[in-house]
């Protein structure tokens, strides 16, 4: 904290204090969003390709039937790789690896199982990258925002109580600082073995943490 003098003249000497508000509130996710979609391999690469090609088709349309909306299917990835073997140090050509994953935002957070699930069961090979985070983070952020500030307030409060001061208590500056509003949940990639031996995918969103945090500035006279 720093406690600098200001010199006025011959007026009542005014100097200031640096304080620092923080603040955080736990709020439920309400928006998941995953990668999923096909990895095959075979030595021509138009074969691959198509089968790719039918696979995701065949996946978006489940998805479609679920009440997953056309805008939230979106293209994430689409690659092809050679693939070789090494055998007696020698590189031989096995194929092409072509990869199509689409990106699924569900708004029915409570769907994100069954979202696993029907795509496991026409054809995903690939699941990954689950995330849970808030839609419309700034409402939330800003009650947190406000909590830091009268944060800041009371520990000035505090402060000029115990010097026996006069305290400003409207701020002469405020800085908002940086922070990681709120990481989302990530889960790893595995592989969809529950929706294919048939029981149910289950997944738990948990709850995401907003902290805001304030740099302030106020007078206080003797």
């Amino acid at each position: 904290m720093h406690y600098p003098f200001i010199r006025e003249g011959n007026q009542t000497k005014k100097r200031y204090m640096t304080v620092y508000g923080s603040s955080h509130i736990t709020v439920e996710p309400n928006i998941a969003s995953i990668q999923l979609g096909v990895v095959n391999e075979d030595t021509e690469l138009t074969k691959a390709q198509q089968k790719n090609a039918s696979l995701i088709q065949q996946i978006t349309k489940a998805l479609l039937n679920q009440g997953i909306s056309k805008e939230h299917i979106q293209t994430a990835d689409y690659s092809i790789y050679p693939q070789y073997d090494f055998i007696d140090n020698i590189q031989q050509f096995r194929g092409y690896q072509v990869k199509h994953l689409l990106s699924i935002t569900i708004e029915n957070i409570s769907q994100t199982g069954s979202v696993i699930d029907t795509a496991a069961k026409n054809g995903a090979n690939s699941i990954s990258n689950i995330h849970f985070s808030i839609k419309n983070k700034d409402i939330y952020y800003n009650t947190a925002l406000k909590m830091a500030l009268n944060n800041a307030l009371e520990k000035a409060q505090t402060i000029a109580e115990d010097l026996k001061v006069h305290l400003d208590s409207v701020p002469a500056k405020i800085l908002e600082q940086q922070t990681e509003h709120a990481s989302p949940i990530a889960y790893k990639a595995f592989a969809p073995s529950n929706a294919l031996a048939g029981a149910s995918t289950s997944i738990e969103a948990g709850q995401l943490q907003l902290q805001a945090k304030v740099e302030v500035k106020f007078y206080y006279y003797t």
